[in-house]
C-alpha cells in the first residue's frame, strides 16, 4: 500500500503487483519520492510528478494504457519522453509533444472524485504542490 501526501491532505494507493509486478518493483525501489505535484500540459484532467533524475531500470510494457481511469496512478518509464508518474483526476488521454503515450498501470488511489478534481484544479490555478509517496503496511 502506498501513502501519497499532497500538501496537507493524505491518501492511500493500491498497489498492483499480480497486473504491473516489475513497475511496482521499480517504485519500491525509489520510495520514498519527495517532489513536486504538477498539473498536466498535454493529457487532460491529471497531474504529473517528473522522476527524470531517477535510475529506472528497463521496464516492460505491462497493465498499460492511454486511457487511465480516474485515479490510476501509471509509471511511464521513459521510452519517448521524460520519466514520469501520472495522476489521472478525470478524463485523461496519456499524451505528449511527441504524441499519445501508454503508461503502466502500477497502483490505484483510494480518493472520491471529487477529492481528485480539487487536487487537479489546485494545480492548474496555484502550481506545483509539494507531494510525498512512500510505501506503509495495511
Amino acid at each position: 500500500m502506498l501513502e501519497i501526501e499532497i500538501e496537507d491532505t493524505t491518501f492511500t494507493a493500491e498497489l498492483h503487483e499480480d497486473q504491473a509486478p516489475e513497475s511496482v518493483a521499480a517504485v519500491r525501489e525509489f520510495l520514498p519520492l519527495e517532489s513536486e505535484l504538477l498539473h498536466v500540459r498535454w493529457s487532460g484532467i491529471a497531474t504529473w510528478i517528473n522522476i527524470d533524475e531517477i535510475n529506472l531500470p528497463e521496464i516492460p510494457r505491462e497493465n498499460h494504457t492511454v486511457y487511465p481511469s480516474r485515479g490510476d496512478l501509471l509509471l511511464y518509464p521513459g521510452y519517448r519522453n521524460e520519466q514520469e508518474i501520472l495522476v489521472p483526476c478525470g478524463p485523461t488521454c496519456f499524451k505528449s509533444p511527441a504524441g499519445d503515450l501508454a503508461g503502466n498501470h502500477f497502483a490505484t488511489v483510494d480518493a472520491t472524485a471529487d477529492e481528485l478534481k480539487a487536487i487537479e484544479e489546485a494545480t492548474l490555478r496555484d502550481g506545483a504542490h509539494d507531494v510525498t509517496i512512500r510505501e506503509v503496511d495495511r
